[in-house]
């Protein structure tokens, strides 16, 4: 499964709104740890079809980022039903984010 953009207009329908557990990247392009993490994010979409994964840039997605209270990047973030039930702040293992979905 590819990795979903999310924008602050369709955070909620992909997200909040989703049937599936959700894990999503808050990062930025010009963000060193963020690019450590993008291949992990995009192995764990593609290896778990049971989970949606998503990224958004908190450039574009700035309400959204300040409506989380991301305060440092990369931010990892599951939902389930809509409620954030983890969060990993900076570059985190594999192992640790797909013991939480």
């Amino acid at each position: 499964m590819s990795v979903k953009v999310l924008t602050d207009e369709n955070f909620e329908e992909e997200v909040i709104k989703a049937e599936k557990t959700v894990l999503v990247d808050f990062f930025a392009t010009w963000c060193g740890p963020c690019k450590i993490m993008a291949p992990v994010v995009e192995e764990i979409a593609a290896k778990r079809d049971d989970i949606k994964v998503c990224k958004l840039d908190v450039d574009e997605g700035r309400d959204t980022a300040i409506n989380y209270g991301i305060m440092s990047i990369p931010t990892l973030m599951v939902f389930k039903n809509g409620e954030v039930t983890k969060t990993f702040v900076g570059v985190t293992d594999e192992s640790e984010i797909l013991a939480a979905l």
